[in-house]
């Protein structure tokens, strides 16, 4: 029986090479190396739709931080706030107006608005509640400074100026409140990146076993191929070519599944928020990932295909090799 077989296996290869393979020309009822259409292919799709969804939500939640933190920081640079304490012998009011005077005195400064007293008192109702008579304490009052768009405050030279003509007077350009939000901005960009590194190592463990259960299961083909003279390029691209479609098919229907997830997340938290969204876009900013994050996700699923088809190639070229 074995001498059958190796009969048998002497004619299939002087048939091939009398016919020799070349890459990229195939006759038609040739039958692939990979079968396109198998358990572990359609397996493998399903993971790399898993994996694309999960670093695009990562990726489009990334983005949404970074659009409304950079948002929220140019609005919050163009205002500055001063702070005048009530102080014995002096005058509050008469204090008030020279403030506003040294600060739209300022270069760069389009508006300085004093904040009444009935406003000042409004300001503490969310800490000390409704209805109490403040008029024994000594409440500080504000005045709201508006910078022109692009312009520089020198805010030195504005503090030196209140502390010198204003008594009670403190100016507040909101700079920790900015370095914090930009800190945030980093950590997500940060914890995106991780994500999407770890999303990238399990797609390459997985494309890696089933690149290898694929050449197990092909082997005697393989064998064959690589005895009779096929180039170890020509077998690594078939291989190449099934992974990238499964990457491709994969990645897309991870990131439509991710988009359609993001929208849905945006106009859903619209709804919920209801008659508070103009004030939390006030304070935090809309969320919503703009162009660039649909463009990210784009990236990624063209990234996770490459890396698909890339790695498969890698395993089969080193497998390839490795045969004696």
């Amino acid at each position: 029986m074995t001498r059958g077989l190796a009969a048998a296996l002497r004619k299939g290869v002087a048939r091939m090479r009398r016919r020799p393979l070349r890459p990229g020309r195939e006759t038609r009822g040739d039958v692939h190396i990979v079968p396109r259409d198998s358990i572990a292919a359609n397996a493998l799709a399903a993971v790399v739709a898993i994996m694309t969804f999960l670093a695009a939500v990562t990726s489009g939640g990334v983005a949404m931080v970074i659009g409304s933190a950079n948002e929220w920081q140019a609005e919050v640079a163009r205002e500055m706030t001063i702070q005048i304490r009530p102080t014995p012998g002096h005058d509050i009011e008469a204090e008030i107006s020279r403030a506003q005077q040294l600060a739209l005195a300022a270069p760069g400064v389009v508006e300085a608005r004093a904040y009444s007293r009935e406003e000042s008192d409004r300001l503490l109702e969310p800490w000390l509640g409704s209805g109490l008579s403040l008029d024994d304490l000594p409440v500080p009052r504000m005045i709201a400074v508006r910078i022109a768009r692009g312009a520089v405050v020198d805010t030195a030279a504005l503090r030196q100026s209140l502390a010198r003509d204003v008594a009670g007077a403190s100016l507040d350009d909101h700079r920790s409140g900015i370095n914090r939000m930009r800190g945030v901005a980093k950590a997500a960009i940060a914890g995106g990146m991780g994500v999407f590194g770890l999303v990238l190592a399990a797609t390459v463990l997985s494309v890696t076993f089933a690149t290898r259960g694929a050449m197990a299961s092909n082997r005697p083909i393989v064998e064959v191929l690589h005895f009779v003279g096929a180039k170890e390029a020509y077998i690594a691209t078939q291989f190449q070519r099934h992974f990238l479609w499964l990457g491709l098919k994969g990645g897309a229907l991870g990131g439509i599944a991710a988009l359609l997830f993001l929208i849905l997340a945006e106009r859903v938290s619209g709804l919920f928020m209801g008659a508070a969204e103009a004030e939390a876009a006030a304070v935090l900013g809309h969320f919503s990932m703009g162009f660039t994050g649909y463009a990210v996700v784009a990236a990624e699923v063209g990234l996770i295909a490459a890396v698909t088809a890339l790695t498969s190639r890698q395993v089969v070229i080193h497998t390839l090799r490795n045969i004696e």
